[in-house]
């Protein structure tokens, strides 16, 4: 039985037009995303049937698949209801002052955000995230889809930089592509993630 699904996307494929051409979000969503909950859910049947006869390689082999195909699960999941065709302008209330005490401005964090997205090398994503410990949003650049995040770091809003997410219409020109993203920022759905993020707490802290 699967264990992870396929979401829906939230709007038609052509809805972020002019920012993400349909097509991009058709084979973004039906094929690459869809292949990361197939990869997930094989990865658990191949781990379940492996059992205590699995050696340490296969093991860690099979562990490391999961993360990279549950993990690109996740970010999608988060991606698609991080962009509206309603959205845009800037974030208010709790989320924006937030941005402004951390990052001093919202153009100085539009402009870091940019920066790691355009910058990652090779594929990945750019990431604001909730950092529990310190009870602060931080930026993150992420490699393909589960390194460099510090531990129990909550994803709020997520850029994605490989090159299927805009390459048939941006080319190799992605500073370009990040720069369009923007206008298509769902600010109300970065907001729900950012109170609830807030809530959930620090896993660092003592118990009781």
């Amino acid at each position: 039985m699967a264990v992870y699904t396929l979401p829906d996307l939230p709007y038609d494929y052509s809805a972020l037009e002019p920012a993400l051409i349909g097509q991009i979000m058709e084979l973004h969503h039906d094929k690459h995303h869809a292949a990361y909950v197939r990869g997930a859910n094989d990865t658990l049947e191949q781990l379940a049937e492996a059992g205590e006869s699995a050696s340490p390689v296969t093991t860690v082999g099979l562990e490391k698949t999961l993360a990279f195909n549950l993990s690109g699960h996740i970010l999608h999941s988060i991606f698609w209801q991080n962009l509206s065709p309603d959205g845009g302008d800037r974030p208010d209330g709790e989320l924006a002052d937030a941005i402004n005490e951390y990052f001093g401005s919202f153009d100085a964090f539009r402009k870091r955000l940019s920066t790691a997205t355009s910058g990652v090398q090779g594929s990945g994503w750019g990431v604001l995230g909730y950092e529990p410990v310190s009870g602060r949003l931080i930026i993150e650049q992420l490699y393909d889809h589960h390194g460099n995040v510090g531990v129990a770091s909550t994803p709020v809003l997520v850029f994605d930089a490989w090159e299927h997410a805009y390459y048939l219409q941006y080319k190799n020109v992605r500073p370009d592509y990040v720069d369009r993203l923007w206008s298509v920022v769902n600010w109300p759905d970065v907001a729900r993630r950012y109170q609830a993020a807030k809530a959930a707490g620090s896993p660092a802290s003592p118990a009781g």
